[in-house]
């Protein structure tokens, strides 16, 4: 039986289930190469912990979430501070907007219900829930998860918010050298496809890309020759944002069918 992958380099970009999917790969008869471009993910409690004190101080007009563990997280610290039912009290006397099914749950679970929600689980759907609200002046939360989500915060900061990030999870940048060959690989054309299973690793490829002066090339590199592979729909908007639009994402958001769609693509293309 023919196989999707027979030949093809394909390079992941994740930290997590690395042996899994790699069998995977192997097993669609293709060749898994690790590039791991996200560093470690720490919680930054201590660091977190002004910004909750500043939060349940002050309020806010408009609380943002973009992630479900982002929610517990910050409940979590507030309830070590004592501070529990303050910090959820400051969330239901402002309004709340949610990105993702996840922070929906969560939401929930504290019986509160946004006003606004993103129709796709994507922060460009967010952006699409806003139309017509005015931030003018208004004090926005928004709670972060590692990265800075530049085209939610861009929109409120062009509508005159006032913004306070909090980010309860960090990333550690990765390794230079790991970034730095795979920016050489892309432009040799030595990788078929690579495989981006969250957003960070997309801001961390193209923004060292932009470092060292070879963006064009490795937008480039995407655009003519190695195919670039999402996981979901966030890893999809951060790869639209960067100019990439010839990206492979599967129905079901998950590694192992984002490998077998990538098999069956290739399958297909060859017919």
């Amino acid at each position: 039986m023919e196989k999707g992958l027979s030949g093809k380099r394909i390079v992941v970009g994740g930290t997590r289930k690395l042996g899994e999917i790699s069998t995977l790969i192997e097993k669609q008869g293709g060749i898994p190469i690790i590039r791991s471009l996200q560093g470690t993910v720490f919680l930054a409690e201590k660091e977190v912990e002004p910004d909750v004190l500043e939060f349940i101080e002050n309020g806010a007009d408009w609380v943002i979430f973009t992630t479900g563990i982002g929610i517990d997280t910050l409940v979590n610290i507030a309830a070590k501070l004592g501070l529990e039912e303050a910090f959820i009290e400051k969330i239901r006397n402002a309004k709340v907007a949610s990105r993702g099914y996840k922070t929906m749950a969560s939401l929930k679970k504290l019986a509160i219900k946004p006003l606004a929600a993103s129709d796709d689980g994507t922060t460009k759907g967010l952006v699409r829930a806003f139309e017509g609200v005015d931030f003018s002046g208004k004090r926005v939360m928004v709670q972060l998860h590692g990265e800075t989500a530049p085209v939610l915060t861009q929109f409120l900061e062009d509508q005159g918010a006032v913004i306070q990030k909090i980010l309860p999870y960090q990333h550690i940048e990765p390794e230079v050298e790991t970034v730095n060959t795979l920016c050489k690989e892309l432009i040799a054309n030595e990788c078929d496809a690579v495989c981006f299973t969250t957003a960070v690793q997309v801001r961390s490829l193209f923004d060292y890309a932009r470092k060292i002066n070879n963006y064009k090339e490795i937008v480039g590199a995407f655009k003519d020759q190695t195919l670039a592979v999402a996981v979901g729909k966030v890893t999809l908007e951060a790869l639209k944002e960067e100019g990439i639009d010839r990206v492979l994402a599967p129905e079901n958001e998950r590694m192992g069918a984002m490998i077998i769609t990538l098999s069956n693509y290739y399958l297909k293309a060859d017919i």
